[in-house]
């Protein structure tokens, strides 16, 4: 079976590896990014929540309860577009959202010529205390040591 209908093609994306210097330049910013992209999952969540309450309230509602309904699913899509906002800003610079409520993105790097990823945690004292190679399990958290850390003359030429 063909999968691949109407010349539709697979969207190839290009992952821009870091060095662990520049990630740790980059820790105001992405801290900045990460702690927007966690404050506005937390709104997105409470809107939604308190539309769902609302809906589910017995009996039929008044004039004052649809209008709380429809405010608080407004006010849910709003902070779901400034999410994903803050989300393309984050992928822009060639990090991904790991957790948004949790705090964690994850910087791709390469070490032993494999994609590897900085584990960035924004409620940890070191941030970029953990990194994982690609295809380890999601949870798996190593310590970062000087051989992740590289040097100049150790970085790829891309890098």
């Amino acid at each position: 079976m063909n999968r691949n209908r109407k010349g539709a093609s697979r969207r190839q994306e290009t992952i821009r590896p870091w060095t662990y210097a520049k990630a740790r330049a980059a820790l105001p910013y992405l801290a900045s990014i990460v702690r927007s992209l966690r404050e506005h999952r937390l709104e997105a969540l409470r809107y939604r929540l308190a539309a769902q309450r609302l809906a589910d309230r017995p009996g039929r509602p008044d004039r004052k309860a649809l209008i709380a309904h429809e405010e608080a699913l407004r006010d849910a899509r709003q902070a779901e577009e400034r999410f994903a906002e803050a989300l393309a800003e984050l992928e822009a610079i060639g990090v991904y959202c790991l957790h948004p409520v949790h705090g964690r993105a994850l910087i791709p790097f390469v070490y032993n010529d494999q994609l590897a990823w900085f584990v960035y945690d924004l409620f940890d004292p070191e941030p970029l205390r953990f990194w994982r190679y690609h295809n380890d399990p999601i949870e798996t958290r190593r310590p970062v040591t000087l051989a992740q850390k590289g040097t100049a003359e150790q970085t790829t030429p891309w890098a």
